[in-house]
């Protein structure tokens, strides 16, 4: 077969957001800092030219502890613009401290079938052993393939692949440090290709752009708290999400706070255990079950675990979501 017959390459779009994956020591200095370009991540796995024509965007070069919702509103709005065009996958490498936070934004904002996979890196370039060629070249493999298509955004790292939905950073250095608690991976790269154990519905999209400002905090239910940060946020919030002790409950002295916060600004009740859902009515034990808190009006958060219910409420709030559509996503997503 002549050069003039082969198949054309898929083509996928790799944005660069900097993080550990494009970390790099300067200056003197004793740590890395984000240095590294698109294509310096993409020379550094040379397989990479016979998987997809690439196209290579460096969008952000900074920490993943430093982006923000407005970054990832922008990326979502790229995504968007280039699935429409038929670009048929999408990488997006970033830092790993807000990887599972952006992956799930990108799911709630991103309306293509395109697939969309996030990874990054545990070690550095530099450092012996690094994880981020491999994991660079497991993500633009599942990008590429047509099983991943509406599956809605994934995160590719240490060969499994996980939802946007349930995936989290489970350990602070091991370059295993993501997993999917309460529901495990969606599939594992096998012999280096993409396999997938399961399917997922994917959320209602919500509409760019997010114009309205707003914000929203998290407060985590702690023994014997005697719930000064519910006073400190309470005039400096739009929203508020609970991260409460196992299915939904909180310490006695918080509860008729909580009640009255609800009349100011939703509050979202989720557990602070990061797997399993909110019950509704099983335990009764007065102020502070979950039965009470309910029944103050505090709304029901289902599997969603903190950090995630945090960006669903944001983002909400910043479309200009009425408190009834607010309810009823968060009855749709739980």
């Amino acid at each position: 077969m002549d050069s003039t017959s082969r198949v054309p390459l898929p083509s996928v779009l790799i944005l660069s957001l900097g993080g550990t994956i494009a970390m790099a020591a300067s200056g003197g200095r004793t740590g890395v800092t984000p240095r590294l370009t698109a294509g310096d991540l993409v020379a550094a796995v040379p397989e990479l030219a016979e998987e997809a024509a690439l196209e290579l965007q460096d969008f952000r070069t900074i920490p993943g502890a430093w982006l923000e919702v407005d970054d990832i509103a922008a990326v979502a709005e790229l995504l968007n613009k280039h699935a429409a065009s038929g670009t048929t996958g999408f990488v997006i490498t970033q830092g790993t401290d807000t990887l599972e936070e952006t992956a799930y934004l990108l799911d709630l904002l991103y309306d293509g079938e395109a697939p969309v996979v996030l990874t990054g890196a545990m070690r550095n370039p530099q450092m012996a052993g690094a994880d981020g060629p491999a994991n660079v070249l497991a993500a633009v493999r599942t990008a590429v393939s047509p099983q991943a298509r509406d599956l809605g955004v994934l995160v590719a790292f240490a060969d499994a692949l996980h939802t946007a939905r349930h995936v989290q950073k489970v350990h602070s250095t091991s370059t295993s440090a993501f997993a999917s608690p309460g529901a495990g991976p969606i599939g594992h790269l096998v012999e280096g290709q993409p396999r997938f154990h399961f399917t997922v519905r994917r959320p209602e999209r919500l509409e760019l752009p997010l114009v309205h400002r707003a914000s929203v905090e998290v407060v985590e239910a702690t023994l014997g708290s005697e719930g000064a940060l519910l006073d400190a946020v309470a005039d400096h919030v739009d929203g508020l999400v609970v991260a409460a002790f196992g299915a939904g409950h909180v310490p006695k002295k918080w509860a008729q706070r909580l009640g009255d916060l609800v009349d100011r600004f939703p509050v979202v009740l989720t557990s602070r255990t990061g797997a399993g859902s909110i019950l509704t009515s099983t335990y009764d034990f007065g102020p502070g079950s979950e039965t009470d808190l309910l029944a103050r009006g505090l709304i029901n958060g289902g599997t969603l675990e903190p950090r995630k219910a945090r960006l669903l409420l944001l983002a909400l709030l910043r479309s200009g979501a009425d408190p009834s559509a607010i309810r009823a996503a968060f009855a749709a997503h739980c």
